[in-house]
């Protein structure tokens, strides 16, 4: 396995790799890689010949007084996982490369970055598609995958991968959890044992919103409403972000779940502590 950290360099490898007839698959992250990264890694395996595995915590996708600079970072413990997991080449570039002095393109999808993520951290979408096309433009990937633990993220890389008309397949790969339930993420590392326990309330309260609607309800302001008030009844310490119910495939709030022919996310954003996770869950069809 090689890191390389020059845009250069990492082209002209992979002008050689293609050159020889391979097909290349990208594995796109912020580093301090867990469970869930490597699962990435296992889903692209199969279809490709080389693994290029990204290291880069864009600045672009973080707003002011966000987790930029206390972000978790181990490039070491990084590297030794994804060799053993697999991978080729670590893509691990500079910034200043990234975003050098006078950079002024963004990609902005207009519509499908409107709520949830979206409207919480204004301007985050914008950096996560500028950096995913840069990294595609660089690596020229046949595949790519994306963890559905941040499912409007997926569907963000879809819609411009349909849009731009780009070369890559995108791959949906599945959350992967604690054996509590708890979703694998970076950001866990920033909670207490207290907070840890708190952190149950995601799972916990998307559980309970499948269960209202297996149990006939289609109405999502009384779902979302039945849910708001067992997180405040059980969870005095947990401040809601949001609770949504979308129509996955354009992302727009449902407000009757019969009337929806595509898939349903319930997703929901809360602060434990000061730290702020992510969950969601897609039902099928109604």
């Amino acid at each position: 396995m090689q890191i390389i950290r020059r845009i250069v360099e990492m082209k002209q490898k992979i002008k050689k790799i293609k050159k020889d007839g391979k097909k290349i698959g990208i594995v796109p992250t912020m580093g301090y890689l867990h469970e869930g990264h490597i699962s990435l890694i296992e889903k692209i395996k199969s279809k490709v010949d080389i693994i290029v595995l990204s290291i880069f915590v864009n600045p672009k996708q973080f707003g002011e007084n966000e987790d930029l600079e206390s972000y978790p970072r181990n490039i070491e413990k990084d590297s030794k996982i994804a060799e053993e997991a697999g991978v080729d080449f670590i893509f691990y570039p500079l910034e200043k490369e990234m975003y050098p002095n006078g950079y002024q393109t963004v990609i902005n999808l207009t519509e499908l970055t409107k709520g949830l993520c979206g409207e919480k951290r204004p301007g985050h979408f914008k950096g996560v598609a500028t950096v995913v096309l840069k990294l595609f433009n660089i690596i020229k990937p046949d595949f790519a995958v994306f963890g559905l633990k941040d499912a409007q993220q997926v569907r963000v890389i879809e819609k411009m991968q349909e849009d731009l008309n780009l070369d890559v397949k995108i791959i949906r790969a599945e959350i992967i959890r604690e054996i509590d339930g708890l979703a694998k993420s970076s950001r866990n590392k920033y909670l207490n044992e207290k907070e840890r326990k708190d952190a149950l309330v995601l799972r916990k309260s998307l559980l309970y919103a499948k269960e209202i609607i297996e149990a006939g309800e289609t109405s999502s302001s009384i779902i979302i409403k039945k849910v708001e008030k067992y997180i405040t009844s059980n969870y005095k310490n947990i401040n809601v972000d949001y609770f949504e119910i979308v129509d996955f495939e354009k992302l727009e709030k449902i407000e009757e779940l019969h009337k929806i022919h595509s898939e349903i996310l319930i997703a929901m954003a809360v602060y434990v502590g000061n730290t702020r996770l992510i969950d969601n869950m897609l039902l099928n069809k109604y």
